[in-house]
């Protein structure tokens, strides 16, 4: 047996040492053609009798966490969480990630993403009716378009070069927030603000769709199982939505998170995109606290692709635990 290995390895090793004779797989590394790394891009899972699927819009690495969260603390203790945490101190990767509710009656889209003039754009961001394609949908195919918020990272979807993207749908915004964008005095922020920003996109993409529009107001529902929640704070009208089939339940909460360590850990942290600060942070402990009692899955436009997880309770704060297989249960 030993003598039948010596011959093996001298006769591989005369193989390799003689040009086109190398065995297959033992190319020279030189000739090898790096594949790239690969990130998922959809996910799609089932909640009841409703089927849905996470689209990821943009995925860019992007300055931060601080000051998006925590701004009103030294960049150094967001920096130290971030190192215990076993994340980057000062760059780190956003979810952007509408999400699609098909009830089995009408396929819902809750935001649309940053499309051509967002917060991240392309070719990293705007991606969303890309991803829809991958997922084996066209635009054609959304009944119902539903908005968190105005900011142009939720809205930017909703046109193209002056075309409705999504031709066969109706939207749903609520009435404060609408109300709030589409005064003229929101153009009178800065020109480089995200609030100006946002106000100029409102503009361009919400508003030529209101005769199409339903205003909302907190409890509203929108699909049977489906009904909005109130989240003011980061915007004056900005909502969330419970989602129920079947007893199977989930939270779509919009940007009550910006990060789901950061926000999650300290959500007394001032978020640098929150419009009303004090409001904004008693907004995130009462949802979070919520998620975390009634032990409901979360759907967070802002975490981590697939943007979904529970809350639960850590210290004086809460913490992440992102979803792996708890849904196929």
């Amino acid at each position: 047996m030993v003598e039948v290995s010596r011959q093996y390895f001298a006769a591989s090793a005369m193989a390799l040492a003689i040009p086109g004779l190398a065995a297959p797989g033992t190319a020279r590394a030189a000739d090898r053609i790096r594949l790239g790394p690969t990130s998922p891009s959809i996910y799609r899972f089932e909640r009841g009798a409703f089927e849905v699927t996470m689209l990821l819009d943009a995925a860019a690495m992007i300055d931060g966490p601080w000051p998006i969260v925590g701004e009103d603390r030294p960049q150094t203790e967001v920096a130290a969480l971030m190192r215990a945490s076993r994340l980057p101190e000062s760059r780190f990767r956003p979810g952007f990630t509408p999400v699609l509710v098909d009830t089995g009656r009408e396929r819902i889209l809750f935001d649309t993403g940053n499309g051509e003039v967002g917060f991240i754009k392309r070719p990293e961001g705007g991606r969303l009716v890309e991803r829809l394609a991958a997922a084996g949908l066209n635009p054609d195919a959304i009944d119902r378009v539903v908005l968190t918020h105005g900011h142009a990272d939720h809205v930017g979807g909703l046109m193209e070069a002056g075309r409705r993207i999504f031709p066969n749908a109706s939207y749903v915004i609520g009435a404060a927030e609408y109300g709030f964008w589409s005064k003229d005095e929101r153009l009178s922020a800065s020109p480089e603000s995200y609030e100006h920003v946002s106000a100029s996109v409102f503009r361009s993409n919400v508003m030529p769709l209101a005769e199409r529009m339903r205003f909302i107001e907190p409890g509203a529902e929108i699909a049977p199982g489906i009904h909005a929640q109130a989240a003011f704070g980061h915007t004056p009208g900005h909502l969330a939505f419970h989602v129920e089939s079947q007893g199977k339940r989930m939270l779509i909460w919009g940007d009550c998170a910006h990060h789901e360590v950061a926000s999650l850990a300290h959500p007394e942290w001032s978020a640098l995109f929150d419009m009303d600060k004090a409001q904004g942070a008693a907004t995130r402990r009462r949802i979070y606290e919520m998620a975390a009692s009634e032990e409901i899955v979360v759907a967070g436009y802002h975490t981590s692709f697939p943007s979904l997880g529970y809350v639960a309770r850590n210290g004086a704060g809460y913490r992440c635990v992102p979803v792996s297989y708890q849904l196929d249960v």
